[in-house]
């Protein structure tokens, strides 16, 4: 049997993804949207890894059939339920080889036909490589800086909603960039993931003027890449300021997401070790403990987090400057309207 073969820039927007990769291959990155379907779990496909080296090719594969025949039938049912619901679907693996050879060709001799991505992920994770610089090279930032708490995020979004383009690389990262700005989200994504994300949104961006939010070469653990940072620098920067009230609200609305924001964020609390006295940090554990958010947040905006961003944003000339004192939705209306006339001017 021939199998149909399609690339991810052809078929992104017709076509359903399985990713027959292990679990762990899929949770480091994965194409957007796909759905996992492993063949083999990671103890599985280690096993047969090993096989291959130490005994030969075919020895390998009699092991993997051995390995996934049982899983046969679930995996029916589950693409049964998909193509009801997708009329085309493709598979992928690492690099477009046995894993979804395999599945692709048995799923298609039975009628169900599914397609096979060419390269799989890796000629995917290309095409992100290759695609983040060149669309990058063709836009420009409007870059967002503003102290924690003015909800530089939720006016990227309010943004986002009135028809602007954006990229937001917190989001993409699954980390707000400050030491303690994984509370509430779960763990950073990896750079592969992050990366992905970037490409994700650059992809369905509408506008050559793309709003983002000012930050530092790391959000959490993923760098963002120099090209991006260098665009940034060459764009057009605003300042959004707000009283301190308001950015305490903001702040207890992003970080009190959950029953685990005591315990996170008296954990995250150790990070600030290097800042802040010990004394102090314990002190601040027993008023988070206590239930006194807007106390905790109020002294670390007053003595790490505002002198450290007002070091940074010093050197930096804003084209615009605006005061947030109501909702995020209102402040981007004004934004929006600025930067139309702000461009108008510039012709």
């Amino acid at each position: 049997m021939i199998l149909t073969t399609i690339t991810y820039k052809n078929s992104r927007n017709t076509h359903l993804f399985i990713d027959v990769r292990s679990p762990s291959e899929y949770e480091e990155d994965s194409i957007p949207d796909a759905v996992n379907i492993p063949v083999l779990n990671d103890e599985e496909r280690k096993n047969v890894g090993t096989t291959f080296v130490q005994i030969g090719k075919n020895e390998a594969k009699r092991l993997g059939v051995k390995l996934i025949s049982p899983k046969m039938p679930e995996m029916f049912e589950r693409i049964l339920k998909l193509k009801n619901q997708n009329n085309q679907i493709a598979a992928f693996c690492a690099r477009g080889g046995y894993r979804s050879t395999f599945f692709a060709s048995v799923f298609s001799s039975i009628g169900i036909p599914i397609a096979q991505l060419e390269d799989g992920y890796k000629g995917y994770r290309n095409e992100v490589i290759n695609m983040i610089p060149f669309i990058n090279s063709q836009i420009t930032y409007v870059v967002v800086h503003g102290n924690t708490g003015v909800g530089k995020t939720d006016i990227l979004h309010s943004l986002k909603n009135l028809g602007y383009s954006v990229l937001d690389l917190e989001g993409a990262a699954n980390h707000r960039g400050s030491l303690l700005g994984s509370i509430g989200l779960g763990k950073c994504n990896t750079q592969k993931k992050f990366e992905t994300n970037v490409y994700n949104q650059l992809n369905n961006i509408t506008s050559k003027l793309v709003f983002v939010e000012a930050e530092s070469h790391k959000i959490g653990k993923v760098i963002i890449p120099k090209y991006i940072s260098r665009k940034m620098e060459s764009g057009i920067h605003i300042f959004i300021d707000a009283d301190t009230d308001y950015r305490v609200k903001n702040l207890k609305k992003d970080y009190i997401m959950d029953e685990n924001w005591i315990q996170e964020s008296v954990e995250s609390l150790e990070l600030l070790n290097k800042y802040i006295s010990k004394e102090r940090i314990e002190s601040l554990k027993c008023e988070i403990i206590s239930g006194n958010f807007d106390l905790v947040a109020m002294e670390l905006m007053k003595k790490y987090y505002d002198p450290m961003y007002n070091f940074k944003s010093d050197s930096v000339k804003y084209d615009g400057i605006f005061k947030a004192s109501t909702n995020c939705d209102d402040i981007a209306r004004e934004i929006g309207y600025w930067l139309e006339t702000y461009i108008i001017n510039k012709k």
